[in-house]
């Protein structure tokens, strides 16, 4: 039994930490997908 608590506590962090990770991740790829979109709106008006 002693074995399982620390194998369980590192499990536990690093479910987290790749819950965070996917988090930020996604906020990341957001601010991308934005700025490539007032991009394209932007030549869209010096185009014209």
């Amino acid at each position: 039994m002693k074995n399982i608590k620390p194998k369980l506590v590192c499990a536990l962090f690093a479910a987290s930490v790749l819950a965070t990770a996917c988090n930020t991740i996604d906020g990341v790829g957001q601010d991308i997908q934005s700025a490539g979109k007032k991009t394209s709106e932007t030549a869209e008006k010096v185009k014209k």
